[in-house]
């Protein structure tokens, strides 16, 4: 374990740390000091020169270490000074210049005349040696980078080069370009950029020149025998890399793409991180922006539990809740194969955030006041739930078991253990419900708003659509029937659904969590609908095959609980702001307690009598936005692209994954 006084140590001591770059800088400072007389003297050297320049020298050098000192400068690693290290030598130039300048002006000509440096002398001292500092670390860089160079290169690491075009001239391209000619082992053979910008044009990045714009890529392609494309944009929209995919797909080139600086810790682009165009690029949206200051005040040296901790939101909660140092994460799953892998990579990833994994029914009673009495968590995040939209069809009571009694107890444990902040991960299917999931977590809201009149923890929901790769959702069914060469199977062509990635969602719920003082229903802004059907298409082209010929794509109809458009809000009623832009509170109206006490007691009737079809009657009655049926008929699908083929047995598969 490493010792915090030992490192303030070593910290104050900088010197230690570095004596070879110190003595370097020692010898600078000494020299341009020791020039920088010379003209005041018209280069005649005489007793004087040598007397006043040894009586002020280690005055001066010492006030120019302490000016770098105060600014940070020896916490820089001279193996990566940029430009933007540049500014904290010149704040320390102008440190010291200015502390030697009220020296020379505010003085005594008697007791501290040898500390009286002519303010020419000043000022070409300060030129020269902190102008010799900046050169100095550049020299290294340059041997660094050398050397690294060498010592990728060899026989065992050569490797044959592909003839690559970076798309995008701006700081992604240039660092990323910048890192492969630094390297030797890597498969980039950098021709060129092109970028949109036509300024650019003509200008060179990094010693490469921009050759062109994307309307010429075709052309610099087949001229520069080009095998692969890099798309080099930060925080590219969806449109434009699937036009640049496009264009690269009509030449054909293979195209790759850099992840954005937001993905990057730090900025630092690896070549390694150069990776093929998933469908997560397509959908372009901003990465999420976090107030990490109201995040710490909600998370840090808190017990936090994750009920469904072992899901494809519960494991990404619980891997964003370590950046924010809780004291004690608690992950409760009752599948023990998916908590034995979250509890894994948490054991090798955040081996420094102190867990401990749980295996327990979020709906067993005595199991869970078990928990919440010898933890005691502090805030909780009810991300457990049953979210399958014809699974909860097919079985209406476990619906009602899971989502809404088990929400019901957890937070009624929650509020009995004096839980501060209690967070249920809702689903925009509860909007207008027309399937048995989205029915069941509407009533789960309602639950919580109840729950938020009768104790002090702050209950809230947090509502939002379709998670991109959650397990059981559309991308990765979609990826394996592209594997294994099957018709790809869609429910209805103008079948949309909003999207959002794992990490962002958990993001904002976080935050939403944060935000809340009891009894919002927040709904996170999901951008635009995307269509089920451009989604297949997309996933079929960047597999490298084409749709219709290469796989099918099969049109199943609209099953049971289906809807062809998701909504985010009730019709009519009003969404307020908070402080932050991707999250709104709904207006929504709340329940008295006894008709929610009313609800409960006729849907444990149902539930106890295994009456389905009463219980899509009371959710019809309770519910007056809800329309929830026994079947809904298959929407007709146009003629042209309904596939007959053998694969129309697959049974069609949209994207429902909310919760796990």
């Amino acid at each position: 374990m490493n010792n915090p006084n030992a490192n303030q140590q070593t910290e104050r001591f900088w010197f230690l740390r570095r004596p070879m770059q110190v003595m370097a800088d020692v010898v600078v400072l000494s020299a341009a000091f020791v020039v920088a007389y010379l003209p005041t003297f018209n280069i005649q050297l005489g007793e004087f020169y040598f007397q006043t320049v040894i009586n002020q020298l280690p005055f001066v050098v010492f006030v120019q270490f302490s000016s770098l000192f105060l600014v940070g400068a020896y916490s820089i690693i001279w193996r990566y000074v940029s430009l933007e290290d540049i500014k904290a030598f010149l704040k320390a130039a102008l440190l010291s210049g200015a502390v030697l300048l009220g020296f020379r002006l505010s003085l005594s000509f008697t007791e501290f005349s040898n500390w009286q440096v002519p303010i020419s002398v000043i000022l070409i001292d300060t030129l020269l040696g902190f102008g010799g500092l900046l050169g100095l670390r550049v020299v290294r860089r340059f041997f660094y980078e050398l050397g690294e160079k060498r010592r990728f290169a060899g026989p065992r690491r050569r490797i044959k080069r592909k003839a690559t075009l970076f798309v995008g001239a701006g700081r992604i391209g240039a660092i990323a370009v910048k890192d492969i000619l630094g390297r030797s082992d890597t498969e980039f053979e950098v021709r060129g950029f092109v970028d949109d910008d036509r300024r650019k044009v003509g200008g060179s990045v990094n010693g490469i020149k921009v050759l062109g714009t994307t309307d010429d890529l075709s052309r610099l392609v087949d001229e520069m025998n080009v095998e692969q494309v890099v798309i080099a944009i930060d925080q590219a929209q969806g449109k434009e890399i699937r036009r640049i995919l496009d264009v690269c797909r009509e030449i054909p080139v293979k195209a790759r793409i850099v992840p954005s600086l937001h993905e990057i810790v730090h900025g630092h682009v690896q070549v390694s991180r150069i990776r093929d165009v998933g469908i997560e690029d397509l959908l372009g949206r901003e990465p999420v922006e976090l107030d990490d200051k109201n995040l710490h005040e909600f998370l840090s040296g808190k017990v936090v539990m994750v009920t469904g901790a072992g899901g494809s939101i519960g494991s990404e909660l619980a891997r964003q809740v370590t950046q924010f140092s809780p004291k004690l994460l608690l992950l409760v799953e009752r599948a023990e194969y998916m908590l034995f892998q979250t509890d894994r990579e948490l054991a090798k990833d955040y081996s420094e955030t102190r867990f401990v994994p749980l295996i327990a029914d979020v709906g067993d009673e005595p199991r869970m006041r078990e928990i919440f009495a010898e933890y005691g968590p502090e805030v909780v995040f009810h991300a457990a739930a049953h979210k399958h939209v014809p699974l909860m069809e097919s079985n209406p009571s476990e619906a009602i078991k899971n989502n809404i009694f088990a929400t019901r107890l957890i937070g009624e444990l929650a509020g009995e253990f004096e839980t501060k902040d209690f967070v249920l991960i809702s689903t925009d299917k509860a909007v207008n419900p027309t399937s048995i999931m989205g029915a069941s977590k509407r009533i789960a809201e309602i639950v919580l708003q109840s729950l938020n009149n009768r104790f002090g923890t702050n209950f809230m929901a947090v509502r939002f659509g379709n998670v991109l790769g959650s397990a059981g959702s559309v991308v990765p069914i979609f990826r394996e029937q592209i594997r294994n060469g099957e018709a790809i199977t869609v429910t209805h062509p103008e079948m949309t659904r909003y999207f959002m990635t794992i990490p962002e969602a958990s993001q904002l719920v976080m935050q939403a969590g944060a935000l809340g003082k009891g009894g919002e229903i927040f709904i996170l802004d999901m951008g635009e609908p995307v269509k089920i059907l451009d989604l297949a298409e997309d996933m079929i082209r960047l597999s490298g095959l084409e749709p219709y010929e290469d796989i099918d794509i099969v049109f199943t109809g609209i099953r049971s609980g289906e809807k062809l458009f998701e909504e985010l809000e009730i019709t009519g009623e009003d969404l307020l702001k908070t402080q932050h832009p991707k999250i709104f509170i709904g207006k929504i109206a709340e329940y008295d307690e006894a008709t929610v006490n009313k609800m409960l007691a006729e849907f444990k009737t149902a539930v106890e009598d295994r009456d389905p079809d009463s219980i899509r009657s009371l959710f019809n009655a309770f519910l007056p936005e809800a329309t929830i049926t026994e079947n809904i008929a298959k929407a007709p699908v146009p003629a042209e692209k309904k596939a007959l083929s053998a694969g129309s047995a697959v049974g069609g598969l949209e994207t429902q994954s909310t919760t796990d």
